[in-house]
């Protein structure tokens, strides 16, 4: 028992290692000495654990698609979404992944790994977040969220296009990754995509958050809210 969480620790310090020098150097750029320097683990035993280099970045990229589906699964917005409002469901998961991508570098890692042409990936993280945007703005559409004549097609894109392109930002300066920062954007964004009804009651720092922005805020870029 005892070499076994000897040999689980070592494998996690390792892939912890990997996504950290895949973060700075890339996949091409990254070799299995720095890996294993950086992990304090010598060669041998990475090969132990790790055939080659691809495993490892396959390590990796599964560990960051099992969070992202722990962000997604507790932000469901298909069957009944939290309070009944998939569009704050959606909003409280774009921070949910942002706080992941500041705070996990093996998430940061797997986002950049399943992205470079270099490799051949196993894993789409892109995809898998694209898809549960869309399946949030139809259930916002379901529900009557949306704002008159916008598809849940194009809610999702814009989410998805701005989400992704704060990752990717991100990724070298984590300012993008602040949540006062995607507040900011759903400040701007709700207006164009939520429902009269819907946009007083959205908090676009996410529920319980604390950007400084709220729903009002949103209702009053529409010039719906008196002095």
């Amino acid at each position: 028992m005892v070499k076994q969480e000897r040999a689980a620790r070592t494998r996690e310090t390792l892939i912890r290692a990997a996504a950290e020098v895949f973060a700075e150097q890339g996949f091409v750029t990254a070799s299995i000495a720095a890996i294993s320097r950086r992990a304090g683990v010598s060669a041998g035993g990475l090969h132990f654990h790790f055939e080659s280099k691809t495993a490892l970045a396959q390590a990796v990229e599964d560990r960051a698609a099992e969070a992202l589906r722990e962000v997604t699964a507790g932000r469901r917005a298909v069957a009944g979404p939290v309070d009944g409002n998939a569009l704050q469901v959606l909003v409280d998961a774009t921070h949910d992944l942002m706080a992941l991508l500041a705070a996990d570098v093996v998430v940061r890692a797997g986002f950049g790994l399943c992205a470079d042409v270099s490799r051949t990936s196993g894993v789409d993280l892109r995809r898998q977040w694209r898809l549960w945007v869309e399946e949030a703005t139809r259930a916002a559409a379901r529900q009557g969220e949306l704002a008159d004549g916008l598809s849940p097609q194009d809610a999702a894109s814009v989410v998805v296009a701005s989400t992704v392109g704060l990752e990717v930002l991100g990724a070298g300066e984590r300012d993008w990754l602040a949540p006062h920062a995607l507040a900011r954007f759903w400040a701007l964004v709700l207006p164009r995509l939520a429902a009269d009804r819907t946009l007083g009651v959205l908090v676009p720092e996410g529920a319980g958050g604390s950007a400084g922005v709220t729903g009002r805020d949103c209702v009053a870029q529409r010039g719906e809210i008196p002095d």
